[in-house]
């Protein structure tokens, strides 16, 4: 066997062996110490398994679109050196125009206020 081959038997029977391993030595039953929230100290006020309000998933999404809106407007100051300048303008109008009419649509369905 040449050592490429022995390296991948080596590699695969060590990853099965470890993977074996950490999935038989955890305690698989925890306790009531285990499943309590943790407040600092504190004693648990209340489940730790309560959902987030979506609106905080809301806010999330509209940042990352608008931080990609940044993200793909950066380069613009450099499309004018393009052999067609308008047509970057073009494509990054098309942007912002199908990004703004997202934010319109979100705020007039109320998506963005807080008090219900």
């Amino acid at each position: 066997m040449n050592l490429i081959t022995t390296t991948l038997i080596i590699a695969a029977a060590l990853s099965c062996i470890l993977a074996t391993i950490a999935f038989w030595i955890p305690q698989m039953n925890p306790d009531t110490e285990k499943l309590s929230p943790y407040e600092c100290g504190f004693d648990p006020l209340g489940s730790a398994r309560l959902p987030f309000s979506l609106r905080f998933f809301l806010v999330a999404i509209l940042f990352l679109l608008f931080d990609l809106e940044i993200a793909l407007l950066l380069p613009l100051p450099w499309g004018d050196q393009l052999t067609t300048p308008t047509l970057t303008f073009i494509w990054a109008s098309a942007i912002l125009a199908l990004l703004t009419l997202g934010l319109i649509y979100e705020w007039l369905q109320g998506g963005l206020e807080w008090a219900e």
